[in-house]
């Protein structure tokens, strides 16, 4: 059995496109099993190279290549080896040469990063880490690509799936530090996606900049730098869905007393609420945030907000939050009225 199955995976390198497409559909199968896929792992050397050289063939193989390699990417150990054979590198620099012209291919390709930036070594291979000229090329390329998809019907399904992607790189140091630098300005790129109707995109863009708040005691200024759109994505969706009044928007700048000025559609997924609180709890840690955070009324938000919540995980997290802002209360009413 094990010589007829390398047998078999010898036929991926055939020079002959049909004779490749036939062995490429019987691997392609039995990816589909977990039984299938111990097998295949039993074999890793055989089947990872052949199948990562076919993603830059024609996209009658190059497909099926990438389906493949999604379903053997599931399995940590199959995964940490297709990082060390450069999958990473191939499958951006894939999408970027032929996947281009083939959404469905691009698709899939983002779906395999999906996978192996899961791991650490994955995150490391697609932030370039250590290559000082093109450290944060790839992640650049693929946030250009999620947002500029946003507009496009077309491709916005294409590249929906980066969300997850920055999502995982932003859970390392180094993917942090990169969408935080001000040059270039990745986060505010992928914070301007936040009002998306798109959940997958609008669940990566909040658990992004939450990730990216665990580094609130020292990037601080860089993300207070994004003020304008980092507050109307963080307190938007804490908001509750009543209209404020003129003495509470007045207080507001002007992207959020427009949207809070009138009754809104309420964010119905909790997770996206609870991250938004959480950002905001990390951001409020500082001195300089929490008085940041007031200077928007953002603690007449929370309140409102609360009163319209109903979920209990999220009503923690506005009650942690209401701890932090109540406890400063004094403090900031002493602050303001010394500036008057």
């Amino acid at each position: 059995m094990a010589d007829e199955l390398e047998e078999l995976l010898g036929f991926l390198s055939s020079p002959s496109t049909q004779v490749k497409k036939a062995a490429l559909d019987i691997v392609r199968g039995l990816t589909g099993s977990d039984g299938g896929i111990e097998t295949l792992a039993s074999c890793s050397d055989f089947v990872l190279p052949p199948l990562c050289r076919l993603l830059r063939d024609v996209s009658e193989l190059a497909v099926p290549a990438a389906e493949a390699l999604i379903n053997l990417s599931q399995n940590p150990t199959l995964a940490e080896k297709l990082v060390s054979l450069r999958a990473v590198d191939t499958a951006v620099e894939v999408i970027y040469k032929q996947g281009g012209s083939d959404g469905r291919l691009s698709k899939l390709l983002v779906m395999l990063l999906v996978n192996l930036t899961q791991l650490d070594s994955g995150i490391s291979s697609l932030l370039q880490v250590g290559d000082d000229k093109f450290e944060g090329l790839f992640l650049s390329k693929l946030v250009r690509s999620f947002c500029r998809s946003s507009s496009s019907d077309s491709t916005e399904s294409t590249y929906e799936h980066v969300a997850s992607i920055i999502v995982n790189v932003s859970k390392m140091e180094a993917g942090r530090r990169i969408l935080l630098q001000p040059k270039g300005s990745l986060l505010k790129q992928i914070i301007r996606q936040s009002d998306s109707a798109n959940p997958l995109r609008k669940k990566g863009v909040l658990g992004t900049i939450r990730n990216c708040c665990f580094d609130a005691d020292r990037q601080l200024q860089n993300l207070l730098m994004l003020s304008e759109f980092l507050w109307p994505a963080l307190l938007l969706p804490v908001a509750g869905k009543k209209s404020y009044s003129e003495q509470d928007t007045a207080k507001m700048p002007l992207e959020l007393a427009n949207a809070l000025s009138h009754e809104r559609e309420p964010v119905d997924d909790p997770e996206i609420r609870k991250q938004a609180l959480e950002a905001l709890y990390l951001i409020a840690l500082q001195d300089a945030g929490r008085s940041a955070l007031w200077s928007v009324n953002g603690p007449r938000i929370l309140q409102l907000g609360y009163e319209d919540e109903e979920d209990p995980k999220v009503m923690e997290a506005y009650e942690l939050i209401g701890s932090l802002v109540v406890s400063n209360a004094g403090f900031q009413e002493q602050s303001d009225s010394m500036k008057e």
